[in-house]
């Protein structure tokens, strides 16, 4: 398979997006807001939101532009943030989440949004839309701020499993470079290999491993591989994809996440100082509003989950209208380009002794 593979011609038409009304910490006003922002710069696009018809049925009705362009589906359960996955594969069939992830097994839905339980998303998720062939362990990839000339490098996995051994390393190497390609247009996208050096003799034994696994790939996969990287070259421009297992990757994002809101925090006291400091903020007000759009995390809020025979976008818990509006556009984007089936596509160019 060439790397052109995954660049195939793309569907038109509306693209039909299920949308879990009831997940996240704002609630339903919000996710609907989002919809409102998404729907006014997007003509294609509809919406089907799930959760209780009543309340969505109000909320829609406010949004003039909505009018005509959402389904409602009633689903009077919710999965909260303290719900443990398991309860909710056994018990869920009546939630908001349940019934956004079976609009798109069904075919009713391009695309699944959820600004809910990050690990019941990825459960139901796995449970209803099932792997594609050849992966164990499914990946969650974000786009992370950087100094390319994309803006963004594409990071996984960030939490949908803790564990990774070589092979699923691999597969992440893969599905990751098919969404910087398509998500990216990145023609050959530069993976690294997230280590504690850039040595070829440093890191545990799976990590060894999946260097060479990951080496003997590229020139068949049409990416380049730069080998080993390090944390800092998450926000840097060595590679546009780096790889690691999502123990590492979550904590990697949301320390980052930390340090962008001390920094944005320690930014305004400075500013607010004195009167001089005041005057200079004013003197940097348009610098600072461009360096606030780049870095924004609302504006860049998504986590796709590769590896399922369906294409799924995690919105961060605490999204608001911005940041659901931006979820919804990358869900849109992906499905635009039908990634799920040139990523399976990729997934399954492995070879056979490797495929399993």
């Amino acid at each position: 398979m060439t790397a052109q593979t995954d660049q195939a011609e793309t569907k038109t038409g509306r693209i039909v997006i299920s949308v879990d009304a009831m997940g996240g910490d704002a609630g339903p006003a919000a996710v609907v807001a989002g919809c409102d922002v998404s729907a006014r710069k997007n003509p294609d696009i509809s919406f089907i939101l799930h959760g209780p018809e009543d309340e969505l049925r109000a909320l829609v009705a406010r949004r003039r532009v909505l009018d005509g362009r959402c389904e409602i589906r009633h689903a009077t359960g919710i999965v909260t943030m303290d719900d443990k996955p398991s309860h909710i594969v056994r018990n869920g069939g009546e939630t908001s989440m349940w019934s956004a992830i079976e609009a798109v097994r069904e075919g009713r839905a391009s695309v699944t949004v959820s600004c809910g339980n990050t690990g019941a998303l990825m459960a139901l998720s796995t449970i209803r839309l099932r792997r594609l062939p050849g992966v164990k362990r499914p990946a969650i990839a974000v786009l992370y701020p950087s100094s390319n000339p994309q803006g963004f490098n594409v990071l996984l996995d960030v939490g949908a499993d803790v564990r990774a051994d070589a092979d699923d390393l691999l597969r992440y190497a893969l599905m990751g470079m098919s969404y910087a390609r398509n998500g990216l247009d990145l023609p050959r996208p530069r993976v690294g290999l997230l280590n504690v050096g850039t040595e070829e003799h440093k890191g545990r034994p799976e990590l060894k491993e999946a260097y060479e696994l990951i080496r003997g790939q590229c020139d068949t996969a049409g990416f380049e591989f730069t080998g080993f990287v390090e944390g800092g070259d998450i926000s840097g421009d060595i590679c546009d994809v780096i790889v690691t297992d999502g123990f590492t990757g979550n904590v990697a994002i949301k320390t980052g996440e930390g340090t962008a809101s001390l920094v944005g925090n320690r930014l305004r006291e400075a500013f607010h100082y004195s009167p001089l400091s005041r005057l200079a903020s004013l003197l940097a007000y348009t610098s600072l509003g461009r360096l606030r759009k780049k870095i924004d995390p609302r504006r860049v809020n998504g986590g796709v989950f590769l590896g399922l025979n369906g294409t799924v976008v995690k919105s961060h818990g605490a999204a608001d209208a911005t940041g659901v509006s931006a979820a919804i556009k990358l869900a849109a984007q992906l499905a635009h380009i039908q990634f799920t089936d040139k990523l399976a596509a990729r997934v399954a160019a492995l070879p056979a002794e490797e495929n399993t």
